[in-house]
């Protein structure tokens, strides 16, 4: 009877655990994204900037062609950078913050933290963080969870580390197979109002193979809407967040 009780008990505690690691993760909810978790979305609070963001790279086969494409429409963004794939490119990184773009975090490897474990988020994002610093040759200011999934060790981890997290309040779902420059414009469309923070990807490494292409072809259309609407594409250093 007493191994049971034993037994129930630590089931008990250890759900409770997983539950306060998990919580963080409900901000993205919208009720909550819109309310409560505003800053932590990437809502701003100048009603006539947007924050353009690209997740996944730097990746050699791709984001020279984002890169050259925003130059072109003379548009500077965030990237969120996965450690893994900066340390496979290290000149890009480089290379991205030399062309005026804003390096950021976006963890070492592209996954979602489920399961607690303090020391690994802490050792994981400290190596993706001290990569983009050295590699592109300024500290970054922004951590952005893979997948949009903000779990309590990867949170805690940030803060000790001088990262604040920035989720997404609009995206153009560029990552699918079936996603063309119509339809990443079509999707992004109505969130693209003063104070967004766009959600776009330069690489395929967690994507359909060559989904990029969609993003490179929605960008200039993009940067028409915006255009059009008095509205400023810039990245999130320039965003100020509600």
């Amino acid at each position: 009877m007493d191994r049971a009780r034993a037994a129930r008990r630590a089931a008990l505690a250890a759900a409770g655990v997983q539950l306060l690691h998990l919580a963080p993760a409900a901000v993205r909810l919208p009720p909550l994204r819109r309310t409560v978790a505003r800053p932590l979305a990437g809502y701003g609070a100048d009603p006539r900037h947007i924050a353009l963001t690209f997740d996944d790279g730097p990746d050699p086969r791709s984001t020279p062609y984002i890169l050259d494409a925003l130059d072109r429409l003379g548009i500077r963004a965030t990237f969120f950078l996965l450690g893994a794939m900066l340390e496979r490119a290290p000149a890009l990184g480089r290379e991205l913050t030399d062309r005026g773009h804003e390096a950021a975090v976006h963890g070492w490897h592209h996954r979602p933290q489920w399961y607690p474990a303090p020391a690994r988020d802490l050792r994981e994002l400290r190596r993706a963080t001290e990569a983009v610093a050295d590699l592109c040759g300024a500290r970054p200011r922004w951590y952005r969870p893979p997948y949009g999934v903000l779990t309590a060790g990867p949170a805690l981890a940030a803060r000790r580390l001088g990262l604040r997290p920035v989720l997404w309040t609009a995206w153009g779902r560029d990552w699918t197979e079936q996603a063309t420059g119509d339809s990443v414009y079509a999707t992004a469309r109505p969130g693209l109002t003063g104070g967004a923070t766009l959600l776009l990807h330069d690489s395929d490494c967690t994507s359909a193979p060559d989904s990029w292409r969609a993003t490179l072809a929605a960008l200039p259309l993009i940067a028409t809407h915006c255009r059009t609407r008095s509205l400023t594409l810039g990245p999130l250093r320039h965003h100020a967040l509600a």
